[in-house]
């Protein structure tokens, strides 16, 4: 455990990811300890904040430590505030595939975040995969290969939304396959299982390529695993990992809200609360 201005790290991984202890985000959090949670969250990636039990508003004030608190388009709002989204699965459906949010979008979301509100007895944990690590273990020769190709999602914002049913046929969007993280230069891997196929290659070889990287970056040498309770609070890099929700928990609740963070309009660090 490592102990960083006033609170604690403890890793749960070699790559990345960590639980913080000793921080109340319920409260105003002040300029150093909001500044040492901005590198440690460079640094691991995924951060979790166990029994916060965060408002609404807590949960907004909370993510604008990090980035800009997204208002998203066509997501359904919470009652409580307009840039927070509810999801409860036995409505909107389970997010059981890897994935990186917000792919209609470019740039797509910096950061994204979920308050637990409630979860099965047993079950329903979430995986994360780190890119960065998943591409620093692809040959060198591969690297200046997928340097020129990017992937094409569903550009169709209203098919993101909680709960949609998917309409084929619209517009679409390319992201590059590796991506320079914009606040740390890493490279890492980017791409989703949502890929409609990558481009400047042959279909037969685009076929190839994404069943490789989909496997390789979601190998278990590159993830790390949470499970949780009632107020628990994680937030991850979208730019830097890739997550899927486990299903093996039936028919039972699992019952959380949403916030999406982006980069700040003038590019600057979101300031702390006060």
């Amino acid at each position: 455990m490592t102990t960083v201005a006033t609170f604690d790290i403890l890793r749960a991984g070699p790559r990345f990811g960590a639980e913080i202890t000793g921080v109340d985000l319920t409260a105003p959090v002040d300029e150093t300890t909001a500044d040492a949670l901005r590198q440690t969250f460079r640094d691991h990636k995924v951060l979790v904040f166990r029994g916060q039990h965060l408002t609404p508003d807590q949960h907004v004030a909370a993510v604008r430590i990090f980035a800009e608190p997204f208002d998203h388009p066509t997501a359904a709002k919470d009652d409580a505030h307009p840039l927070v989204y509810p999801y409860n699965v036995r409505q909107t459906g389970k997010a059981s595939t890897w994935h990186i949010g917000g792919l209609w979008r470019d740039p797509v979301f910096a950061i994204e975040s979920l308050t637990y509100e409630v979860v099965p007895d047993l079950g329903g944990h979430t995986l994360w995969a780190d890119l960065q690590a998943a591409y620093d273990d692809l040959s060198e020769p591969f690297k200046v290969l997928l340097e020129s190709v990017s992937a094409v999602y569903d550009g169709n914002a209203e098919n993101y939304a909680q709960g949609s049913t998917k309409t084929a046929g619209g517009p679409t969007v390319e992201h590059p396959v590796v991506l320079a993280h914009p606040a740390t230069g890493r490279k890492g891997l980017f791409l989703s299982t949502s890929a409609i196929g990558l481009t400047g290659v042959t279909p037969a070889e685009s076929k190839a390529l994404l069943d490789h990287l989909l496997r390789h970056a979601s190998s278990p040498d590159y993830t790390i695993r949470f499970g949780w309770q009632p107020g628990d609070f994680v937030l991850w890099d979208n730019r830097a990992t890739w997550h899927y929700a486990v299903d093996d928990y039936g028919d039972g609740a699992r019952v959380y809200r949403k916030v999406i963070g982006v980069e700040p309009e003038a590019g600057g660090v979101p300031e702390a609360r006060s």
